[in-house]
């Protein structure tokens, strides 16, 4: 490699350097977040979409006791008794009303009313909603939304790799409009071990992004990797051609195939 070439190598990793340092996240978007124990979480808010899956609890009703059921693109679920019942859009108390109110027409229960009989509707599966972790983590991905996931508990789930820059965790809300700009902060998660500060433990919710970046050493090393990789590989390509391996090395290219 030349002179110039040397200097232009060296300039691209520079950049790099100074690129990976360069966020464009803004302290005072974390308003737009809430804290977990700001805000009632329970499973009761979650919003029903297919294809989570729910569990119907009556034990009055054997046939409705204990039936798990996957919500079907449609929207709807279905009991051989009580027919289809819409189920997409509404929270799981809700759904646990309609069934109530279908168990009373359905069936002769004893009791005043349709409030004597217990329907409890539980998520068994939350398969609708995700948000993502990813950047250098051991486990990268969608992860299932459950209404009550913080940064922390994501981030430990995750669990950063050696290359992370923990100091440095974007907590990202993408913008949900067009010309809207997303609302992005900054977490030191090194510092929240170590020091057990949750103060900027937020909630999050669906569609959000936790994104881990490299340090800037670990930056310039995945450059250099995916600029020497191609070149090696063809090299490797081009010594093999010149150089085919004999019977001595395990086998012989020119062999016929025959023992």
């Amino acid at each position: 490699m030349n002179r110039s070439k040397t200097t232009a190598f060296i300039a691209v990793l520079l950049a790099i350097s100074l690129m990976a340092g360069c966020f464009s996240s803004n302290p005072e978007d974390i308003r737009a977040f809430v804290k977990p124990f700001e805000v009632d979480v329970t499973a009761e808010n979650y919003v029903l979409q297919p294809p989570d899956e729910i569990e119907i609890h009556c034990e009055e009703i054997a046939e409705v006791h204990l039936q798990r059921q996957r919500i079907r693109p449609d929207g709807k679920v279905s009991f051989e008794k009580l027919g289809e019942i819409e189920v997409a859009g509404k929270a799981p108390a809700e759904v646990a009303t309609i069934i109530r109110e279908k168990i009373g027409a359905t069936y002769i229960l004893p009791g005043n009313n349709n409030e004597d009989h217990i329907v409890d509707v539980r998520i068994a599966a939350y398969a609708s909603k995700v948000y993502y972790v990813l950047g250098q983590v051991m486990r990268p991905g969608p992860r299932d939304y459950t209404g009550r996931d913080s940064l922390l508990t994501a981030l430990t789930i995750a669990h950063p790799n050696q290359l992370a820059w923990e100091q440095r965790v974007q907590v990202i809300r993408p913008s949900a409009t067009e010309g809207e700009r997303p609302m992005i902060f900054e977490v030191n998660y090194a510092k929240m071990i170590a020091e057990g500060n949750t103060t900027m433990d937020v909630l999050l919710e669906e569609g959000d992004v936790v994104y881990v970046p490299p340090t800037i050493l670990a930056s310039v090393a995945m450059t250099i990797e995916e600029f020497i990789t191609p070149i090696a590989r063809a090299f490797y390509g081009y010594y093999l051609v010149s150089n085919p391996p004999t019977t001595d090395q395990g086998y012989n290219t020119t062999s016929s195939g025959r023992y």
